[in-house]
């Protein structure tokens, strides 16, 4: 079996989206697979063609490389792969149908509305979170304190897209999810040291505490893990997936987002989570593979 490592892609992750298919790459090579590393352009067809591969090992963050095109053609293509289909890609990468879901199947999320392009409206919350519609690694996103900063927000937010989420700012404890196949990981508190949990926060060592298991209460936990299911299965999803949720002083718990393709790097939360059921980078992602072979079977 030839497992393609696709990574890199076109989006505003590409960086991360690199190191996180390399650290894979690198671990299945260590695995002693026959494993080749594909960087994500347009001319990803023509070179899963060449490369002739079994199944792709998708590590791709944001734009097509999450939002279900690639999946799209791999469908096309017959070959199977990691992670989650083109519906539940498509779906979590678009946080105004994620949201929609949600609410569909009784899933808390913070008050929100959809604003367009051209449309600036005034604060519907305030403090509020402002972020695009579709896209990761906390892109675009702002925590707007006062009515000052509001319009700047709203200006980087459309920077990504046509479509922006205004949420409600819930102050309380991040706390993010790992699920693999139908099984919960556990999860992580995260404690940015300073702001919120933004893409240098994420991705440079030494800026977020990183508390596993939460410090919470028990039986709040058990609830955050079933919760965290609900919102898989919600969508429809399979592999890894990381699912991010943010719980007030109260115990109410809200999910943010769901993550079909998390972060594969050295800093990122899913293998932390996974570590603690005992398993390994390598073991991780030797059992996210096997799940697309599996599935591929039925």
């Amino acid at each position: 079996m030839k497992v393609g490592v696709i990574a890199g892609g076109i989006s505003s992750e590409r960086e991360v989206s690199l190191r996180s298919g390399h650290a894979v790459f690198n671990a299945l090579v260590e695995l002693g697979y026959n494993t080749v590393f594909i960087d994500a352009d347009e001319d990803l067809c023509k070179e899963i063609k060449k490369e002739k591969i079994d199944v792709a090992f998708l590590v791709l963050h944001g734009g097509w490389g999450e939002n279900g095109a690639v999946q799209g053609m791999l469908e096309v293509m017959g070959i199977p792969y990691t992670g989650s289909g083109v519906l539940a890609s498509a779906l979590a990468m678009d946080k105004e149908a994620t949201k929609k879901v949600f609410l569909y199947h009784s899933i808390p999320v913070p008050p929100f509305v959809v604003v367009h392009r051209d449309d600036y409206p005034e604060p519907p919350f305030m403090p509020c979170v402002v972020k695009p519609s579709r896209e990761g690694s906390s892109v675009g996103v702002t925590i707007v304190r006062n009515d000052n900063e509001f319009r700047a927000a709203l200006d980087e937010a459309f920077r990504y897209g046509e479509r922006i989420i205004i949420e409600k700012f819930i102050e309380g404890k991040e706390i993010h999810i790992g699920v693999l196949g139908d099984k919960v990981l556990g999860g992580v508190e995260i404690r940015p040291k300073k702001g919120f949990y933004s893409y240098e926060a994420k991705y440079t060592r030494g800026l977020t505490d990183y508390i596993l298991p939460p410090e919470i209460d028990n039986t709040l936990y058990e609830k955050l893990k079933d919760l965290g299911l609900n919102a898989h299965r919600a969508l429809g999803c399979k592999g890894g997936t990381r699912i991010d949720m943010i719980v007030d002083s109260s115990g109410n718990g809200y999910v943010l987002e769901v993550n079909t393709i998390p972060g594969m790097t050295e800093t990122s939360l899913l293998p932390k989570i996974a570590s603690l059921c005992g398993y390994d980078f390598k073991t991780l992602v030797q059992e996210i593979l096997k799940l697309a072979v599996k599935d591929d079977k039925k």
